[in-house]
């Protein structure tokens, strides 16, 4: 059964407009099933260029880029794509000697990107990882490199030493990435800004279980807000917010669990709100079935005070925890002295990639 209820909302959620351009570089111990080596271009969370090293040449993932690139900035792409390739499967031998590591599955990634908000702000990120942990970042502000283990220490004293890295990435990330970003965003402006309204499921795996999800799959742009109510009253209490990924058509899912007492769902009505910038001034919400199982049925349509936009995040094939809570980052794609996109580029000088 549908519902459409008026209320009048006092929150009014709004969300910055950020841009973002990433590129992903992992490298992995071979006999697993998986490249070698991938290079995945983002733009906004969305996959719009990729390498690996099974097929060794760069791909369009979108029609955008298909469109705006020729035949040159696909050559040298690939070109930098082997060459990258043959540095990263390196930095894992390195790597495995350094942890004293002879044998198993190991993976070493590279993130670098940039960001621009609405304001003009902008900010610029290139990290590394090593099974999942955090290795060695650069620091903008202060040009240097943050190694957070005593393996990574050798690598920070080799690019610290004479600063000629940390001033190549700073104009990297600081003007050409940025111009990159503007650039790639009015080829692909079309494409970022569609809107598509998400599809809201709310179910228990049983009668009994303690957590309830709320799922939400298919939407565009990548902002969304799960939030869960209490016979009508905000729950924050016992409410795990998971992150949010792509689907294969590049669209998003994200789903929010919340822990709850089976008795407390039966004496009580739990719902889930999910508010998104294609649903205008509404919000879905999807109640909590009474005695567990699949699907909700009541679905509702609430008129709310509604805006976001698009805020950008980072999606790689294999994403490192980070101990800290800050973002999770992985491993950066550009060590030539600027990004494997980047027009004017045509160096292949990849040892400023080498740990």
């Amino acid at each position: 059964m549908e519902i459409l209820l008026l209320l009048a909302l006092g929150v009014h959620l709004t969300a910055a407009d950020t841009h973002t351009y990433q590129y992903f570089f992992t490298a992995v111990t071979p006999g697993i099933h998986f490249p070698e080596f991938t290079v995945v271009g983002l733009l906004d969370g969305v996959q719009f260029e990729y390498y690996d090293s099974n097929i060794r040449k760069a791909i369009p993932k979108t029609e955008w880029i298909q469109k705006n690139k020729g035949v040159d900035y696909w050559k040298r792409n690939t070109q930098n794509g082997q060459g990258q390739e043959e540095s990263f499967k390196g930095n894992v031998d390195t790597l495995m000697q350094r942890f004293n590591q002879t044998e198993g599955v190991h993976t070493v990634q590279m993130m670098c990107g940039c960001e621009l908000d609405d304001d003009g702000s902008t900010r610029g990120y290139k990290q590394y990882s090593y099974d999942g942990e955090d290795f060695l970042s650069f620091d903008l502000k202060t040009l240097t490199w943050i190694a957070p283990t005593p393996q990574a220490v050798i690598s920070k004293n080799k690019w610290d030493k004479t600063g000629a890295a940390a001033n190549q990435w700073r104009n990297f990330l600081e003007n050409t990435c940025i111009e990159e970003l503007k650039k790639y965003v009015s080829y692909g402006r079309e494409t970022l800004e569609r809107k598509v309204r998400p599809e809201v499921s709310v179910f228990q795996k049983h009668s009994s279980s303690p957590e309830v999800v709320c799922h939400a799959t298919g939407f565009l742009p990548k902002a969304v807000m799960i939030t869960w109510q209490k016979d009508g009253e905000d729950v924050h209490e016992d409410v795990e917010l998971r992150e949010t990924l792509h689907n294969q058509d590049g669209s998003f899912q994200k789903r929010s669990i919340l822990k709850v007492p089976a008795e407390e769902l039966q004496k009580h009505n739990y719902t889930c709100v999910v508010q998104h910038s294609s649903l205008g001034d509404e919000r879905i919400v999807k109640e909590v079935p009474k005695g567990g199982g699949s699907i909700g049925v009541i679905i509702g349509v609430i008129a709310a005070l509604v805006s976001l936009a698009a805020l950008a995040g980072c999606v790689g094939f294999l994403v490192w925890r980070n101990s800290s809570g800050e973002r999770n980052k992985a491993f950066e794609p550009l060590p030539q002295n600027s990004s494997p996109s980047t027009d004017d580029d045509s160096s292949s000088n990849n040892s400023n990639n080498k740990v």
